[in-house]
């Protein structure tokens, strides 16, 4: 990883190795905090970050599904982002927000426990590997199921939810593969460890509807593209493993997947084993949006 000069914590910037919290935190133990993911790109206009506004508005929506109390208001966290990214004299990075039980007691329950906010920025290539996106990547159907809608807040991007995610990523990896697809409790494709998923076959786009997934904010912008960019229709419906075997493309889409085709589920190649046409013309039609090539999409782009 690597390092960056300073971290903003509850309304401070630090030196990033003095970034610590006691062993004793609470969400360290049980798992009970809310993050983003969000990125910054530097285009030739300048460094902007990707569809910021609705990721605040997502981490805010965790933070009332989790019914915790923040110090913050969305402007107060958006204006502390781009004074993180500022500080760190960046020109792209990837941007993690973190809101979390801090250091006061132990036990399940976290009454009287404070509620820390912190913000760290640092540069990240590609998450599934340059070559990934180019080429495509291997994937595995996980032993491990996603989340049922009522175990877990599956809207909110809770700390303790990517246990599962965690345990799928290994498998996959584990067994020689780049990532895990998980399937519902109903034995549908979900999702990623953590991605959402598109498969095409014969010219149908489809994507798992979004009843037991996390509303993804790169998943909204692909499906904007491909239908008003591209004239494309995507449908949102349940599919089972089968389906996505015998798929003509496949990709993945996410902060820090982007756009990432599939090439090969469970040994078995997607189409001719290559990132397929719309799969590829869609890649380059995200990234001269995020790079701000794109005039349609400019109010997508938060400029620093």
């Amino acid at each position: 990883m690597e390092e960056t000069k300073k971290i903003w914590m509850d309304g401070k910037l630090i030196d990033w190795a003095e970034a610590q919290t006691h062993i004793l935190t609470h969400s360290l133990h049980y798992g009970l905090g809310v993050f983003e993911g969000i990125r910054c790109y530097k285009t030739e206009r300048g460094s902007a970050i990707f569809r910021l506004a609705e990721h605040i508005d997502r981490l805010f929506n965790s933070v009332q599904i989790v019914n915790l109390r923040v110090d913050y208001s969305k402007e107060e966290i958006i204006e502390a982002i781009l004074r993180t990214i500022k500080a760190n004299e960046l020109e792209e990075c990837y941007i993690r927000p973190l809101i979390y039980l801090g250091y006061g007691s132990m036990g399940v329950s976290h009454r009287g426990v404070p509620v820390r906010t912190a913000i760290a920025v640092w540069p990240w290539g590609a998450y599934l590997g340059e070559k990934g996106l180019a080429e495509g990547i291997r994937v595995k159907i996980s032993s491990y199921t996603g989340h049922h809608t009522n175990v877990n807040m599956t809207k909110a991007k809770v700390c303790g939810n990517y246990a599962n995610s965690q345990l799928a990523k290994m498998e996959a990896l584990d067994h020689g593969y780049d990532e895990a697809v998980m399937l519902d409790t109903e034995g549908y494709v979900a999702q990623g460890s953590g991605e959402n998923i598109f498969i095409v076959k014969k010219g149908v786009i489809k994507t798992p509807p979004l009843s037991s997934i996390l509303e993804g904010i790169t998943r909204d912008s692909v499906i904007k593209l491909l239908t008003q960019d591209l004239g494309l229709s995507v449908k949102e419906e349940l599919f089972p493993r089968d389906e996505l075997y015998v798929a003509d493309e496949a990709f993945f889409c996410g902060t820090a997947a982007e756009i990432t085709p599939i090439r090969e589920v469970d040994n078995r190649p997607i189409g001719n084993g290559r990132p397929g046409d719309l799969t590829s013309r869609l890649q380059k039609a995200f990234f001269d949006v995020v790079r701000g090539r794109s005039e349609r999409h400019l109010s997508w782009l938060h400029f620093i």
